[in-house]
């Protein structure tokens, strides 16, 4: 009598705790966004614990969130909240997402830093990608304190930013991004540029100066070198660059398509019309393949080029100021007889 009775009651229970498990299972570990594709929540600042529901509204089936705000409200969320970058995977239920928000396991995002002609430009791309304000950025970048931490100047600044790809958390500082440019541009300085760089008597950051002015002059990657090696020869006998990029640069305007005399005037220490040497930065942020031109610039005897009649985007080269004359004539009437001003 008394097996039948346990009998009896075994069935129900067994089928109760199957049922409790289910609904655990459906809530805390069934797929949290039913998507196929990685969702990411992005935990600001000034976020509360409704403001992250909220987010988590926009990627998350209703059963998850309902299990999310669960745990969120059982283990005191709100007083754990953790700004971040959170990717929730299709496989996630609401309890590996949470344990993640609440613990602040964020996933690095991928960052590329753009060859930007601006500070201002610089600054606003990464802006957009990280959770720091673009002004907030702009600023460090010119303020002169934080130059000097980083032994360079507010002119040069942008050489520390080596245009790659890299992983960063989306919730670092300022001082932290600043950092990680840092090593990144002292990884790329390894001991083979470096010995290159000093063999040409240039210091990284005039490597880099030169390289910006090139990457201006030419999306041709393959004339680079022969480029460089163009300028450097006007480096070593003193002769201004007369490099039309900087005169723009100068004007603040790159949308100029053709250099008048007038222009040549702007009194700006970038206009190497005005001025020998170097301007004292980059115009932009120069291509890994415009630095690695420098430091292996073609060696040759021209002192003068100009941009070929035909349009092509190369330019031709020559070695006497009557020789240029003449390329520059041809260059100036295809221009004229496109109606180019």
């Amino acid at each position: 009598m008394k097996k039948n009775q346990s009998r009896h009651y075994a069935y129900p229970i067994t089928v109760g705790l199957l049922v409790i498990a289910g609904i655990v299972y459906y809530f805390l570990f069934s797929s949290m966004t039913g998507k196929d594709d990685t969702q990411y929540v992005y935990v600001d600042r000034d976020d509360t614990m409704d403001s992250v529901f909220h987010k988590l509204e926009r990627v998350s089936t209703a059963h998850g969130l309902f299990g999310f705000r669960t745990l969120a409200r059982h283990f005191g969320y709100e007083d754990h909240i953790h700004t971040g970058r959170y990717a929730i995977e299709p496989s996630d239920g609401a309890l590996t997402a949470f344990r993640h928000v609440k613990n602040g396991m964020q996933t690095p995002l991928n960052l590329t830093i753009p060859t930007a002609r601006t500070v201002d430009r610089l600054a606003a791309v990464l802006g957009g990608k990280l959770m720091i304000d673009s002004a907030e950025i702009a600023e460090a970048l010119v303020n002169e304190g934080t130059c000097r931490r980083y032994g360079l100047t507010k002119e040069t600044m942008v050489c520390m930013f080596i245009p790659e790809t890299y992983d960063i958390y989306w919730n670092t500082s300022v001082k932290g991004l600043l950092d990680r440019m840092q090593r990144e541009s002292a990884r790329f300085w390894n001991d083979d540029r470096k010995a290159k760089a000093r063999a040409l008597g240039l210091s990284q950051e005039e490597v880099m100066t030169m390289a910006s002015i090139i990457d201006e002059e030419t999306a041709n990657n393959g004339e680079k070198p022969m480029i460089a090696g163009m300028y450097y020869n006007r480096l070593k006998t003193d002769m201004p660059l007369q490099a039309d990029p900087t005169v723009k640069f100068a004007l603040g305007d790159f949308s100029i398509r053709r250099i008048y005399n007038k222009m040549l005037a702007v009194d700006s220490p970038y206009n190497t019309y005005r001025n020998t040497g170097l301007p004292p930065g980059p115009i932009r942020i120069p291509s890994v393949v415009a630095i690695d031109a420098v430091l292996n610039m073609k060696r040759h005897d021209y002192l003068y080029m100009c941009a070929n009649e035909d349009f092509s985007g190369t330019h031709v080269f020559a070695k006497t100021y009557e020789e240029h004359l003449k390329n520059a004539a041809r260059y100036s009437a295809a221009l004229n007889k496109r109606g180019i001003k």
